[in-house]
């Protein structure tokens, strides 16, 4: 269903990186002919241009079918943007994209009824109750059958938790319940690719589990799950698979596990002497060492930690304990995009 200008938008059924980037993920480039069977979404070089402002530039998507994708970055880095040229809301300025195989928007009639969406929060009639608005988006559907029209709208609400408020009208709905009925609207019928823009944005805690743990339920059924976020904590609590944006552009695809190995390796120390074992790490050639009590931190560059523990001891520093911790998300995502992100959500 698509909206008047202005209003929410909702539809249901209806990188590689940069340029260097590519270069180092051969394995994420696709071609305009290349075959894309294993991949739910996949586009080249997908572009968007509103007047003289680039809002997308040219990114190159690649979604592994089973994967939950999530599609990060700030607000206003074009995830929705992109989201509304994969759906055929908008039309790309350039580039090709794929929903489940199927070029779009040219294979629009046969894919989409096979993915569901929420975009941009979700728009029903606040006068009608969850399961009359069901019902009327249900009836709008050609390719659903009237005959398990009931069956199917009493399974989505009962698979979202709605099934005791269906009956409620949806201007008394909560919001975290507004957001699993918008979910319920994508699964009225079978779907293989569910693309859900911010489907946490503006919940308490509470609904923000709920809708998580729904996600996870729905990609544990085989479906591919696409989801853009600003939240961390939506890529380590549901994500496998991160794609991250910044100013328009992907600066980073592949797997949670690739993003979490991209930081910086560091060493951190810990001693009752952090001082003289800032020194030594100093005098070793390690760089932004930094003590913070009877902690001392650094980068390892090109040292091994063994070797490093051995010149502390060798130099006399008492080495209660040392490790080598991996950057955290957050440090991760401020590296790529400049930006600090809400870690908790």
């Amino acid at each position: 269903m698509r909206s008047r200008a202005g209003q929410d938008e909702i539809s249901f059924g209806a990188a590689a990186d940069t340029a260097a980037g590519r270069a180092e993920r051969p394995d994420l480039l696709l071609t305009p002919g290349a075959d894309a069977a294993g991949l739910a979404v996949a586009t080249v070089g997908l572009a968007k241009r509103f007047g003289g402002q680039l809002a997308v530039a040219g990114i190159d998507l690649a979604v592994p079918r089973g994967s939950v994708y999530g599609f990060l970055g700030p607000n206003g880095s074009g995830k929705t943007t992109t989201i509304r040229m994969l759906l055929g809301l908008i039309q790309a300025t350039s580039g090709s994209q794929r929903l489940l195989g199927v070029s779009m928007p040219a294979g629009a009639n046969a894919v989409l009824p096979r993915v569901g969406s929420l975009v941009e929060g979700p728009a029903f009639y606040p006068q009608l109750s969850g399961r009359a608005n069901l019902a009327r988006l249900d009836a709008a559907d050609r390719t659903a059958s009237p005959r398990t029209a009931a069956a199917r709208i009493e399974g989505a609400l009962d698979r979202v938790g709605l099934l005791a408020a269906a009956g409620k009208r949806y201007r008394a709905y909560s919001l975290g319940m507004k957001q699993r009925l918008a979910i319920a609207a994508g699964l009225l019928q079978p779907r293989e690719l569910l693309i859900l823009d911010e489907p946490t944005n503006g919940l308490d805690p509470q609904g923000t589990r709920e809708v998580r743990a729904l996600i996870r339920e729905i990609a544990a059924d085989g479906t591919t799950v696409f989801v853009s976020s600003h939240l961390l904590a939506e890529v380590d609590q549901v994500c496998s698979h991160v794609g991250v944006m910044r100013a328009g552009e992907l600066v980073f695809q592949g797997t949670l596990e690739e993003l979490r190995g991209r930081g910086t390796p560091r060493i951190l120390v810990r001693t009752a002497e952090p001082e003289r074992a800032a020194q030594v790490l100093a005098g070793l050639g390690l760089t932004d060492v930094t003590v913070a009590g009877r902690e001392v931190t650094a980068q390892l560059g090109g040292h091994a930690p063994e070797a490093v523990c051995a010149e502390l001891v060798h130099a006399g520093v008492p080495v209660a304990g040392l490790d080598t911790p991996r950057a955290s998300l957050e440090d991760l995502f401020v590296e790529l995009t400049g930006e600090g992100f809400d870690v908790n959500g």
